[in-house]
């Protein structure tokens, strides 16, 4: 089973739509949670991650980080583990 990923990012954030781009490449759905122009939605985005920066990338319960620890998971091979081997 996979985890359920969520990404909090805005549409006009590069590394958020490079972010979009390495979970649909690999056939991962996730949750878009768009934070521009939304204060609360940037609240709790903060508020969960301790980061105010985009995006920000959940697995599960798991916080990521942003698209360069996405990218280094991936890579290392360890990004399809923590997705449950897909």
């Amino acid at each position: 089973m996979t985890a359920a990923v969520v990404i909090y990012g805005t549409n006009t954030c590069g590394y958020c739509g490079a972010a979009r781009m390495l979970l649909t490449r690999k056939g991962v759905a996730y949750e878009d949670i768009l934070v521009n122009n939304e204060p609360e939605l940037r609240r709790e985005m903060v508020h969960k991650s301790g980061r105010t920066a985009v995006p920000q990338i959940f697995v599960g319960d798991r916080h990521i980080g942003g698209y360069d620890e996405l990218a280094a998971l991936d890579a290392s091979g360890e990004l399809d583990r923590i997705l449950g081997g897909k």
